[in-house]
């Protein structure tokens, strides 16, 4: 176990569970994951190896006697009628039969329907009447000679979700990790392995927890396929439902006029819409009009009636096209709707997930570290839903006054639900605070920037806040300081070309021109920025040098010299055909796997020689590197603070993606560059 999984044992004993194990006692079980997770978290909750082993096949037994698999439900039901009674676990979903004035469940895997429920079950758990509930049940048959009458019998029923919880002893233990661990538990309760992603993001990923800590929360992320947007969703708590954008109706969603029965937003903390965006799908006009009532004011009204409710609302879907394209031809929201493309029911969303942002998720992503039960940490952040932390940025930080208040709002939500899910006890250093309110104002100036896009009576607003000490920091967006040129409204986009803004990624793209100068300048780059490569940063100063000399101290792992060899083809594009420029390499010898290293570098000295590039390098014997530079004989430095390791992980194995055969299609890490004249 990594120094990490160690202290999640210690601190959170039978709380916590190895992640990879959903998988290895999945099987072809369709199963939300919290329903595995509840389970294992019965048997499994243990750093004990042999416990482990002994809990999986406990599991696996459990699942093969008493999951309904739907292929398999004349068996299950040839084995309640023999054996007289039987536990299943099945979702199950109840309705109120009004001409018998019974209640009846429906099984969903089972496939056998009007089972008598009492009403004493139904008031304790309610749910069951909306959306279905996956449960644990003890099913009797018993035909009787009654028409119509119903065989199957439920002698008791319980709701897969943890029945108890202690929030001060979660406090308690949360004081032990240090912001960074807890950030990388939580990502690993998630399910992913936070050693391969940044810091933003992780916080992006997390975004996505605040439905369940935070009510009347309205969340929309749009992204490419394959990112996991409904995942949570779906899999994550029992206390959220996912539904699909073009399937509900204001009967199911908010109240039936004609039984007076209360829609979903009454019964569960989140309420998800799948697949959201689509230009062509059919909107229901007075579905759009309720949820705008509803997403601002917390209400929704049945004739004369006004009825509310605390579920947080979130909308996924997928874009069809790339940020630059949007931004020059349309908005951010193109792909929604058009009965949604509206800037009344888009101004009440609070925070906007730039989904082009997240990694289309693939196998090595997933975690085998530890991380909480899921049902454990969906009834903490169940809890955490009766807290405030929306001010608890006062005193040390204020926001711009022309904020409007539902601007404010946005901030204050976010803020609030990221406090919850990073300081449960609402105790931060002021550099957290600030990073957590500069997260959440870029997440709501997303949405109002589309919104100056589409509805010409919005102004502009400035986003930012103020230091207690009186300085000014305004807010931009990742895709704002990317496509400045493309950012903004018409007006804004000829003045800025006109002063000559530019990003840094258009600035040193513009170095790369035969008839521009190279200078000293220092550039800087976001986390998740695209379109940066060597060939960007390096060109205009590679351009003429007959000598360069490259100071790393990690090109020693496989990943880190085929960066350099990378670099090695961009001196190859920017050499004059008749050069033979020099490049040596001074790094540290790799204490483990000296041998392969000195093969990979050897590799690249031959294909260099072969083109006419002279490659030769050099380890400090000494181990004391620690500044990264390239030195170039045309008489320039390039401090580099990351070295060549300036990109997140991407598909290297990959032959036909375009992250692994061109550099511009990476996300970037945090890094910046300074060039220097000596």
């Amino acid at each position: 176990m990594s120094e990490l999984d160690k202290k999640i044992n210690e601190h959170f004993p039978g709380l916590v569970v190895r992640k990879d194990l959903v998988k290895t006692v999945k099987g072809n079980a369709i199963v939300p994951s919290y329903v595995l997770e509840y389970l294992l978290g019965q048997y499994c909750a243990t750093s004990d190896e042999a416990s482990i082993q002994t809990g999986i096949q406990t599991v696996r037994e459990i699942l093969r006697k008493h999951y309904v698999h739907r292929n398999e439900a004349g068996l299950v039901r040839s084995t309640i009628k023999e054996k007289g009674r039987h536990k299943v676990i099945d979702k199950v979903t109840v309705d109120l039969n009004d001409s018998k004035g019974v209640y009846e469940a429906t099984f969903s895997n089972l496939g056998i329907k009007k089972v008598l429920v009492t009403t004493d079950t139904i008031k304790k758990h309610p749910k069951l009447l909306v959306g279905g509930v996956w449960c644990i049940c003890d099913l009797e048959y018993d035909l009787v000679e009654e028409k119509d009458a119903c065989p199957w019998i439920m002698a008791s029923i319980k709701p897969i979700k943890l029945s108890h919880f202690d929030f001060d002893s979660y406090l308690e233990a949360r004081q032990k990790f240090s912001t960074d661990e807890w950030i990388d538990l939580l990502i690993q309760s998630i399910g992913f392995n936070p050693d391969l992603m940044g810091r933003r993001s992780k916080m992006l990923q997390l975004v996505r927890l605040i439905p369940f800590c935070e009510r009347n929360f309205n969340l929309i992320e749009l992204g490419p396929k394959g990112t996991g947007k409904s995942h949570i969703f779906s899999e994550f708590s029992p206390h959220g439902i996912l539904i699909s954008g073009g399937e509900v109706t204001v009967p199911k969603l908010f109240v039936n006029n004609s039984n007076g029965k209360i829609g979903l937003v009454g019964y569960w903390d989140t309420v998800a819409f799948d697949e959201f965006a689509g230009k062509q799908k059919r909107v229901d006009m007075a579905l759009v009009d309720i949820m705008k009532n509803y997403m601002a004011n917390k209400t929704f009204s049945r004739g004369v009636e006004t009825l509310g409710a605390e579920a947080s609302m979130v909308f996924v879907g997928n874009t069809s096209h790339t940020v630059p394209y949007m931004l020059k031809h349309s908005d951010l929201f193109c792909d929604l709707p058009d009965k949604y493309h509206d800037s009344a029911f888009l101004d009440r969303l609070h925070f906007y997930i730039p989904g082009w942002e997240v990694d289309i998720i693939r196998g090595e992503m997933f975690s085998d570290g530890y991380g909480f039960v899921v049902d454990y940490l969906a009834e903490i952040l169940r809890s955490l839903r009766n807290h405030d932390y929306s001010q608890q940025y006062k005193g040390k930080f204020d926001l711009l006054s022309d904020i409007s208040t539902r601007d404010r709002d946005g901030v204050h939500k976010t803020f609030s639900g990221l406090m919850k899910v990073l300081f449960p006890s609402g105790e931060a250093s002021p550099e957290e605070i600030e990073e957590i309110l500069t997260f959440a104002i870029e997440g709501r100036k997303r949405v109002k920037d589309q919104l100056l896009r589409i509805d010409k009576t919005y102004t502009k607003v400035r986003f930012g806040y103020e230091r207690a000490g009186g300085d000014t920091i305004f807010v931009k967006t990742l895709e704002e300081e990317e496509y400045p040129r493309h950012y903004g409204t018409d007006e804004e986009k000829q003045t800025e070309a006109d002063a000559g803004s530019e990003s840094a990624t258009e600035h040193a793209t513009d170095q790369k021109s035969e008839t521009d100068e190279p200078k000293a300048q220092h550039l800087q780059f976001k986390e998740n920025q695209r379109g940066v490569s060597y060939d960007m940063l390096f060109t205009p100063y590679l351009r003429g040098a007959t000598r360069i000399e490259i100071t790393d101290a990690y090109i020693r792992l496989f990943y880190q010299v085929r960066n350099l060899m990378e670099l090695m083809e961009t001196v190859a594009r920017c050499k004059a055909e008749d050069a033979e420029p020099s490049v040596h390499l001074v790094t540290i010898s790799d204490e483990f796997k000296a041998e392969q290293q000195h093969e990979m570098l050897t590799q690249i000295q031959n294909s260099c020689a072969a083109i006419g590039i002279q490659f030769t390098w050099e380890y400090d014997l000494s181990n004391s590197i620690h500044a990264r530079h390239i030195v170039t004989d045309n008489g320039w430095k390039i401090s580099l603070d990351r070295g060549l390791d300036i990109f997140q992980q991407y598909q290297m194995n990959d032959t036909f993606s375009f992250g692994n055969r061109m550099q511009e299609f990476r996300t970037c890490k945090a890094f910046e560059v300074t060039y220097l004249r000596p």
